[in-house]
């Protein structure tokens, strides 16, 4: 038996009668199977990742395929060595992705232009063209495309309302837009043509796909890409390696991320270790004394050793040197 495992990353939208009813087989299927991962199921198709061992994956795969409803689902398969999650869930959502729409928008309806990865590539280096990065802050922060825009928002949700009031970015523009595997886009680049903007294409495959593709490489992006399991990023330019990420304390070139210790913030950082111990693994001074800080429970703190910090962090700050 191979023992090699493997991270699966895959969507397709596609009518689902009872999908909660489907949600409670699928779940009950993969424990069968021996995945672990994290998978979304609504009326309107599926979206999911999982690892498991080859044999595990193939067996999923196959599965998959044999129901009409997912024959031609296309998987982004990485190589792993081991589980890249520690537990399965299968959970429905009324929709795949949320960008909190009064109408909807149906992708097997209308969605941008599916541009391959050397089409990609081609059209980023042309002149007349805007590319918007889908995905959240932090996604962003970690690694994105060259020349690539970051909308300000923290969540896929906010990003009609930011286009709306940024519409002159796009005027007369080629639009381009991508995210880590390529649900995401197929909402946004329609509701994108639905608002008006009538040239409009997405990373077909998203930028997994765009990073294993054998003639392009990854190239023109910069960064690591962010993945939503325990790998947390996955390089993508197989050609040279830009760092883009910045320590949230010191702003030197990092690509690390921890979570805020207070459970109520839980903000992703950009971290070393040597700040994430100098700062208590918090982002603000509100975290650092909530009463909940997990890095105060973890390293069993007295309110006076906490105290002493505090003071350590405030003179650090006013002096300069973060």
């Amino acid at each position: 038996m191979n023992e090699a495992y493997r991270v699966l990353l895959y969507y397709k939208y596609t009518t689902i009668e009872n999908p909660e009813e489907f949600s409670m087989e699928h779940l009950a299927f993969c424990k069968e199977l021996g995945l672990l991962g994290r998978i979304l199921v609504s009326d309107e198709g599926i979206n999911g990742t999982v690892s498991g061992t080859y044999e595990q994956t193939e067996q999923y795969m196959e599965a998959l395929r044999n129901d009409p409803r997912f024959a031609d689902t296309i998987f982004k398969i990485d190589e792993a060595e081991g589980h890249a999650f520690k537990k399965m869930h299968v959970r429905y959502k009324k929709e795949l992705v949320n960008l909190s729409l009064e109408e909807d928008i149906n992708p097997l309806e209308l969605t941008g232009k599916h541009l391959k990865p050397t089409e990609f590539f081609e059209q980023l280096q042309a002149p007349d063209t805007v590319v918007i990065d889908a995905r959240n802050d932090y996604e962003f922060d970690l690694g994105h495309f060259r020349g690539a825009i970051k909308p300000d928002i923290e969540t896929f949700r906010e990003l009609p309302k930011w286009i709306q009031e940024n519409k002159k970015l796009l005027e007369g523009k080629k639009i381009l837009t991508y995210c880590t595997g390529g649900v995401r886009c197929e909402k946004f680049s329609g509701w994108l043509m639905r608002e008006g903007f009538e040239d409009v294409s997405q990373l077909d495959g998203g930028i997994v796909t765009y990073g294993k593709d054998p003639e392009v490489q990854g190239k023109l992006w910069d960064g690591q890409c962010y993945v939503f399991d325990q790998r947390i990023s996955v390089p993508v330019n197989r050609v040279e390696h830009v760092v883009v990420g910045r320590d949230i304390f010191s702003g030197e070139p990092c690509e690390r991320y921890v979570n805020c210790a207070n459970p109520e913030c839980n903000r992703k950082m950009l971290c070393s270790p040597e700040n994430e111990e100098k700062y208590m693994r918090s982002c603000s001074h509100e975290c650092r004394t909530h009463p909940r800080n997990l890095y105060v429970k973890a390293h069993d703190l007295t309110l006076e050793q906490v105290e002493i910090r505090i003071k350590e962090i405030a003179a650090w700050e006013e002096s300069g040197a973060k």
